[in-house]
């Protein structure tokens, strides 16, 4: 009888040691099989002109992060599960660190190209762009910064035998990841700050066109939504790390977080990019005009005008024949 519970005691310690690992391993895996298929849709439906744009690259610059971080927690986490007594090495370790915290910077980044839409470098004075930019500018710098202290700390409490330990020591109220997503929340609401009141303008300028209009307030919903996101996981990790000892859910909402953000703009770029798809190829498609100016906005190249009605003087605003798009 004594043998019998011993066999489920040790039974239910394997499997609460390997619960936090294997939900690590569960949430990368349905969240990347998310982003590929979106990512696989995205390349069918992207068009040549719009390969070569700096937004479609950062993306898939994004996309590629992401993956690998995927591929470094299944490897960490699986590796933990089929052979515990013989972890990953050091630099393993490390390297899923690395792509856990740092590409968040590159995510912001790929959300503040839409004010270089609304402010392009060809038409903006200087001393505007630097009061434009110099903020996040700063901000991203100082994240740097941040995350580098951070992972030296952990590099220095980690060791090949003590990787769980010293997540768990460095966790806690850790004063470097706290100010990061306190920093990351601040530099996202600036840029979305910025970005809607700028486009709110736009509106006043061009209400009389309709189709304009109509996907202005899309890219508005787009908008909040790629940083409302953010800003609750942001928000849920600095609670975590203030009451909760134990990194496991916040490393899950961490990673969760990173899939999010990248999810939803390639969402952003997925939805451009059907409308363009369906205009390449003559397909009718609600609003979509508001794409055929060469000077509105938007930053299309064909040379076309508007079917409101409406002359293309009316609705030119001061970024005529900018080439970036907005989302």
């Amino acid at each position: 009888m004594s043998s019998v519970t011993d066999s489920e005691a040790t039974i239910n310690a394997f499997v609460n040691a390997i619960h936090p690992t294997f939900d690590y391993i569960i949430a990368a895996t349905a969240c990347s099989a998310c982003l590929f298929t979106l990512f696989v849709i995205l390349i069918a439906l992207s068009t040549e002109e719009s390969r070569r744009r700096l937004i479609f690259r950062l993306n898939a610059l994004a996309i590629c992060l992401v993956l690998m971080t995927s591929i470094l927690t299944g490897l960490v986490n699986g590796k933990a599960i089929i052979d515990p007594f013989n972890p990953v090495a050091t630099s393993t370790y490390l390297a899923l660190i690395i792509f856990a915290i740092f590409p968040p910077l590159l995510y912001d980044s790929i959300l503040l190209t839409r004010l270089i839409a609304l402010y392009p470098l060809s038409n903006t004075p200087l001393a505007t762009l630097l009061k434009i930019f110099a903020l996040p500018f700063c901000l991203k710098c100082t994240r740097v910064v941040v995350l580098t202290l951070f992972l030296n700390d952990h590099v220095e409490t980690a060791t090949a035998e003590g990787l769980t330990l010293a997540a768990t020591s460095t966790w806690f109220r850790n004063p470097y990841l706290i100010t990061e997503w306190a920093m990351q929340i601040a530099d996202n609401m600036y840029s979305v700050s910025l970005f809607l009141g700028k486009l709110h303008g736009h509106t006043k300028v061009i209400n009389r066109a309709c189709g304009i209009a109509e996907h202005i307030r899309q890219i508005f919903y787009i908008s909040v939504a790629n940083f409302v996101f953010p800003l609750i996981f942001n928000v849920a990790l600095i609670i975590s790390a203030m009451t909760d000892r134990s990194q496991t859910s916040g490393a899950l909402l961490m990673l969760i977080n990173n899939y999010v953000t990248v999810l939803g703009v390639l969402c952003a770029t997925l939805w451009f990019s059907g409308l363009e798809w369906a205009r390449t190829r003559n397909e009718p498609l609600l609003d979509h005009t508001v794409f055929n100016s060469p000077n509105s906005f938007f930053g299309r190249d064909s040379p076309s005008t508007l079917d409101t009605g409406t002359e293309p003087e009316q609705v030119t605003t001061p970024e005529k024949g900018n080439k970036d798009i907005l989302v």
